[in-house]
């Protein structure tokens, strides 16, 4: 088992781990509802969380009882309005989106010489950095382009750790999904999961919420 001295580098989740960017999908779709005539509930914004754009968008019109009343084209570039409204949205975004305790935890981090990478599968993600002014601290990130595979599938991770030049054994990944959790662990890095200790039962540790993740918490974990 890796130890805490071990450790040289972290390799972060963005949504979830540094900031919340559902709440931002699910603005720009309830936009995108309001245009078409669709009647928004909390049962759809949940129902549309972790699938894919075009699923979404099928599930909104199937709501609204439209899913034959367009072509795919007509779909894509509806799926496109709904990617603008979101990036709208980021663009509305500064550093009091940041998480609780998660500025605190990177300038910690920065200033004990820890180097840091970005695994996000968001294209959208070094636009989000800048947005909460965080680019500094993450001059390493993985270009979702460059990947061939998803979590949880090792490959974001594997490519985070090689971006700060170490192994992976002497990395901590950051995730708050059990997908991403499984990537980690896969990658051979040490996991630290946020969020729900049941379902990410696969972690190396898990912490209830991001105020509680910080270096001294992390160093009596892992000993």
């Amino acid at each position: 088992m890796t130890k805490f001295a071990d450790i040289k580098g972290f390799v972060f989740d963005l949504d979830g781990v540094i900031t919340d960017t559902s709440v931002l999908h699910g603005n720009a779709w309830h936009q995108l509802a309001d245009s078409l005539g669709v009647s928004w509930s909390d049962d759809l914004a949940n129902g549309l969380k972790g699938i894919s754009r075009m699923d979404s968008l099928e599930m909104i019109l199937k709501a609204g009882h439209k899913e034959n009343d367009y072509s795919q084209d007509q779909k894509v570039a509806l799926a496109t309005q709904k990617n603008d409204n979101y990036v709208a949205e980021v663009n509305k975004m500064t550093p009091a989106n940041i998480l609780p305790g998660m500025k605190a935890f990177l300038d910690d981090l920065r200033d004990k010489g820890y180097q840091l990478s970005l695994a996000s599968a968001s294209k959208n993600a070094p636009r989000v950095l800048d947005k909460l002014q965080l680019a500094d601290y993450f001059p390493q990130v993985v270009d979702p382009a460059s990947l061939t595979h998803g979590k949880p599938d090792p490959e974001i991770y594997t490519k985070g750790a090689q971006l700060l030049s170490l192994d992976p054994a002497q990395c901590i990944g950051i995730e708050d999904a059990a997908a991403g959790v499984q990537a980690i662990n896969a990658a051979g890095e040490v996991s630290l999961g946020i969020g729900d200790a049941h379902e990410l039962a696969a972690a190396d540790m898990v912490f209830a919420d991001t105020a509680s993740v910080t270096l001294e918490n992390i160093a009596k974990r892992l000993g």
